[in-house]
């Protein structure tokens, strides 16, 4: 929708200087100390200030004793002035480079939570260390999450997880390999005498809540090219909270090695070999097109990257 013919001539009356020379002197309140931060003449600046002046129809600054204070207008102008003056300094600094150490970029990543779990810990502390103004939004990777359509749309940077086979209509980046195991209660039977897929899959497993309706896991999709099925009794959207559940029960959960050997330290658990030979897990990172040739996301990427390294196990 077009504005109208008023308020576009008006528009065509400001640049990015007038919104400069607005602000400052607003914030200094004078119209010298505004010259000497703006490196102009204080006549210029009068200028300027004039034009501000006829466009708002305001007197924007006035004399307070022996100072200066703006207007009610003048007050309510400080906040957009400086909103546009960030704005426009943003919107071609990722095409000229990205400084880490002042940019206040938001990074958003969608992860599983089945990674190891100090991988988003680590990642989360080497981002503020090495760019601290910068905000971090991690999204989940849930049933309800369309993982391709938040990457095209900007919801989410990049994307971690892991695919037996990752989509090919995204860039995509390996991080680390992994080797399945199982994870069981300490005294669970199978800790105390070996088993075999005959024992193995009709015992009580736990599983995750699949990322979309229909979908398998990397683990079921072997099962699957090989005939067999297990016995999943129990369903859980939250990761993290399977180790305690198996901690106190006959559920067998199988997963990454990485994941169950840091939860074997902390719960009275054990990590068993799986009795049926599955490839390595492999861990990767997504991204769109759109965020390929970014300065900025590259740079989220190659914090990723750098953090995995501390995890890989080649």
């Amino acid at each position: 929708m077009r504005a109208p013919a008023k308020e576009q001539m008006m528009l065509d009356k400001i640049d990015l200087h007038l919104i400069r020379v607005l602000n400052t002197v607003l914030t200094e309140r004078s119209v010298s100390r505004a010259a000497l931060r703006l490196g102009m003449y204080q006549p210029a600046v009068s200028a300027a200030l004039k034009r501000l002046r006829t466009l708002a129809g305001d007197p924007i600054l006035v004399r307070s004793g022996s100072g200066m204070v703006p207007t009610d207008a003048g007050l309510r102008m400080i906040e957009p002035s400086a909103s546009i003056l960030r704005a426009s300094s943003m919107l071609f600094s990722d095409a000229r480079g990205f400084d880490a150490a002042t940019a206040n970029t938001v990074f958003r990543m969608a992860a599983t939570d089945y990674l190891d779990p100090v991988f988003l810990p680590q990642l989360v502390t080497q981002i503020k260390t090495r760019a601290p103004r910068s905000q971090i939004e991690i999204h989940p990777l849930s049933a309800l999450a369309d993982y391709r359509a938040q990457l095209a749309g900007g919801q989410v940077d990049i994307v971690i997880g892991n695919w037996a086979a990752p989509p090919d209509d995204l860039h995509m980046g390996r991080l680390f390999g992994d080797d399945v195991a199982c994870l069981v209660a300490r005294d669970h039977p199978a800790a105390r005498r070996s088993w075999d897929s005959a024992t193995w899959l009709p015992a009580e497993h736990i599983a995750p809540t699949p990322t979309h309706p229909g979908a398998k896991g990397v683990i079921d999709e072997h099962l699957d090219s090989l005939g067999l099925q297990r016995n999943i009794t129990v369903r859980c959207a939250h990761f993290g909270l399977m180790p305690a559940m198996v901690a106190s029960s006959l559920l067998i959960l199988t997963t990454g090695r990485q994941f169950c050997d840091r939860f074997a330290s902390l719960l009275p658990l054990k990590v068993l070999p799986a009795p049926i030979e599955f490839p390595r897990m492999m861990y990767y990172q997504l991204w769109h097109e759109r965020t390929h040739a970014s300065n900025a996301a590259r740079w989220l990427r190659e914090q990723v990257r750098s953090v995995a390294t501390t995890l890989r196990k080649e």
